[in-house]
């Protein structure tokens, strides 16, 4: 009797961590997203890489943040806000055995942001910067 209540409590004790996380969206655990991000609009992002052997590639962003994690892609991550202004905003992310890493992006306008990023991902290193431009909607 005593352990069908400690599995019950336990089990009521995990749902509403389990709604939380699957409420947050694609690759985003429990952090609101900063507050620079609510002047960007989702939809479907161009980012140009910079210098030599820059690649670039288009995302669909539903969610804001994950431009704070480009190289992580949907992968369910922690973040950290280190700094958050009107223009700028820089966090560092935990994403376990995915890797970590630490992003800052300024914003230009609605539809353009600036992005340098490095870390560790899949067990290697990365650094670039690239310039972010929405181009339109998804699809």
């Amino acid at each position: 009797m005593r352990t069908t209540n400690l599995r019950t409590l336990c089990a009521v004790a995990a749902l509403p961590m389990a709604t939380m996380l699957m409420a947050a969206g694609p690759g985003v655990a429990n952090a609101p997203a900063p507050a620079a991000l609510r002047t960007l609009e989702p939809g479907e992002w161009e980012l140009r890489g910079r210098g030599e052997g820059a690649e670039t590639q288009k995302l669909c962003v539903t969610d804001l943040r994950q431009l704070l994690q480009v190289r992580h892609g949907r992968t369910l991550c922690h973040s950290f806000t280190v700094s958050d202004s009107p223009n700028a905003v820089s966090v560092t992310y935990d994403c376990a055995a995915a890797g970590t890493g630490r992003t800052d992006l300024r914003i230009e306008t609605t539809r353009l942001v600036q992005i340098r990023s490095q870390g560790v991902a899949d067990g290697a290193p990365f650094a670039f910067a690239a310039e972010g431009r929405r181009v339109g909607a998804c699809g």
